[in-house]
Order: structure tokens, then C-alpha cells, then sequence
């Protein structure tokens, strides 16, 4: 295997606790041509003096905004040199040997643009984790799953989802990227600011002819935040997101029925939300149309995605509706909803 050079980034947001319980395992990582890197997103807790102190061999970028997941690591990619990024979150525990597996993968496929480990979760590591699982996919209506997690059921990990296959979406708790193909493709809508905006630099890579990846010889422990926060911004910004990505994505024929669709379903889950007591999520819900809409109309929404091919010629496109499937025929596990899919 070539030994190219690989820079861990970790975007860090006030997670002193995290890098201090962490990082050692990242550092412990057998693979040697790495550098390990911290790019501080103005933090406002004890984060660069811990660093300073206790990880000297760690080299610290400072950024003196908070420019979200997106533009942080614009920022902080656009400063460092390596053929490998890997985007770490702050709150994973990495195995020693965690790195091989994926540069080998990647490196004897030049067409694979992105790739991820297997995720599990770090208070029950017999358990897929939220963010990740092992690898994702998203139906025809732009909804994301994973293999080992739909919607909020997540699945015991029984060696069951253990081959590197094609994906339409790698986590970005846990993301390798070749350097040259971020840049290619212009790295992470910074309008996301935060959430899905891996997918949706996926899907453009998908769209200039790369493939994406999971590689499960490699494995991680995410500690994550579980079920998303009902209410509140990441409501809001996930709504928001995701009806930008498939207005930026999506064939002009697919999004004259697609986006109405969405906006239908959105609407039932926000009411379902408002009727179960719960208004913070009604109102997350309502804001983000609201916004995706005052984009269009000011034409401010992010800007469309050239090349663009029809959903179902892309790897890890579900053509029917997880929703449905789910919710309506009580389907739980991500095998039973991809039949014979491995």
C-alpha cells in the first residue's frame, strides 16, 4: 500500500471534555504518514488552553468566528496540505488500526472520493450509531438512512452490514476525503452552516462521476447526541438543508412533483408534532419552509449543482419511500427495506 499523507481535522466548538478523552486514541493511531490537527471554531471554554497544555504535539488552527461544521472546515481545510482530509467529530473514540483499511480501500480506487468507517455507538458498542451507522443511503424523496439506523431505530451491529460497498452519503462524524476532490468540488455549502451538508457534498461528487464509500474493517465509536432534539435550530436547519439540497441536486423534471411532495409530508410530521403538544418542532418546521421559500423568491438559495443526472442513476438511492415503508408498514430494519441489499 502507498503511504500517502493523511490530516485528521477536528472541528472543535467548545469540547475541552471530548478532545481531552479522545484525542489520545487518536494519536495512538497506527497509521504514520498523519497529522493530527485541532482547527478551533471560537471556543469559548478552556478548549486552546487544554490543547496547549496537555496535547503540545497537536497542531491548533484558530478561527475567531464560529463558521459552523461547513464553513469551519472550509476555513480550516483551505490552510493544510495532505493527499487524505479525514473529518473527525470531537466525541469519537478511534481504534489503533482505524486508518489502514480506508486509504488502502481508497487508494486502489481512484474514482472513490469519499469514504467512512463503520460507526457504532460509544455508550453501547454493540449498537449502530445515529450519525453514520455503516454507510448511508437516502430514498427517492431525499429522506437519509443508514445502513444499521432508520429514523430513530437503530440496530444491533451483528456483522450483518460488514461489506465495503458504494453509498450515496458518508458521515461527516467520521469523513476521508481526498484533498484534491474537496477541492474540486468546491468543499461544503457554506450556506448549510450545519447538517447534511455532507450529503449534499456527496451527492455533488456522485454527480461529477466519483463514487462514495464504507469501509467497516475500520471502526469507530461515536458518542453523537442519539435521537436529534425535537424543536429548536437543528429542526430548523435540517428541514431547511435538506430542501436546499434537493433544490440544488434535483433534475428540473424531478423537482416539479418531488419539492410540493416534501413540503406535504413536512407539513403532516410538523402537525403530527403540534397535535402531540410539541410546538417547537411545528415552529422549527414552519421556519425552515418559510425560508427555503423567501430563498427562492429572492433568488438567494444556494446555487444549482451542474451535471446534474436523474436520483436513480446515483449509488445509494432508494427508489421508494422509506415514509412509507416505515411509518405506514411498520418496517423497521434497513434490510427489510432494501430487499437483499448487503
Amino acid at each position: 500500500m502507498n503511504n500517502p499523507s493523511v490530516a485528521i481535522v477536528i472541528l472543535n466548538f467548545n469540547g475541552s471534555h471530548y478532545l481531552k478523552q479522545f484525542l489520545p486514541f487518536v494519536l495512538a493511531s497506527t497509521y504514520q504518514n498523519k497529522r493530527v490537527i485541532v482547527a478551533d471554531n471560537s471556543s469559548s471554554d478552556d478548549s486552546i488552553e487544554m490543547l496547549q497544555q496537555n496535547f503540545p504535539q497537536v497542531e491548533l488552527l484558530i478561527n475567531k468566528k464560529n463558521d459552523g461544521f461547513a464553513g469551519g472546515y472550509n476555513w480550516a481545510l483551505n490552510l493544510i496540505k495532505a493527499d487524505y482530509f479525514v473529518l473527525l467529530n470531537s466525541d469519537v473514540e478511534v481504534t489503533p488500526n482505524w486508518i489502514e483499511p480506508v486509504i488502502s480501500l481508497m487508494e486502489n480506487d481512484k474514482t472513490i472520493a469519499a469514504c467512512q468507517p463503520k460507526l457504532l455507538a460509544h455508550q453501547n458498542k454493540k449498537m449502530f450509531e445515529y450519525a453514520g451507522a455503516s454507510g448511508g443511503f437516502i430514498d427517492f424523496l431525499g429522506y437519509p438512512f443508514s445502513r444499521g439506523r432508520v429514523f430513530d431505530v437503530l440496530e444491533e451491529d451483528k456483522n450483518q452490514y460488514n461489506k465495503s460497498v458504494p453509498i450515496f452519503w458518508a458521515t461527516g462524524a467520521a469523513m476521508f476525503v481526498k484533498s484534491n476532490i474537496f477541492k474540486e468540488c468546491k468543499g461544503f455549502d457554506e450556506r448549510f452552516f450545519a447538517h447534511q451538508e455532507e450529503i449534499d457534498l456527496c451527492w455533488r461528487m456522485q454527480l461529477k462521476g466519483y463514487k462514495i464509500y464504507v469501509c467497516p474493517d475500520s471502526v469507530v465509536y461515536h458518542v453523537g447526541a442519539g435521537t436529534l432534539p425535537r424543536g429548536g435550530r437543528k429542526v430548523f436547519l435540517n428541514f431547511r438543508n435538506n430542501l436546499w439540497m434537493l433544490s440544488k441536486n434535483l433534475t428540473v423534471k424531478e423537482k416539479l412533483w418531488k419539492l410540493p411532495f416534501r413540503f406535504i409530508l413536512d407539513g403532516v410530521s410538523a402537525w403530527k408534532g403540534l397535535l402531540q403538544g410539541d410546538k417547537a418542532f411545528f415552529m422549527a418546521i414552519f421556519k425552515a419552509h418559510i425560508t427555503v421559500v423567501k430563498s427562492w423568491l429572492m433568488r438567494t438559495n444556494p446555487a444549482s449543482s451542474a451535471n446534474r443526472k436523474p436520483f436513480n442513476h446515483l449509488q445509494g438511492v432508494h427508489n421508494k419511500s422509506i415514509v412509507y415503508k416505515h411509518f405506514v408498514k411498520g418496517i423497521k430494519t434497513f434490510n427489510d427495506i432494501i430487499e437483499n441489499t448487503k
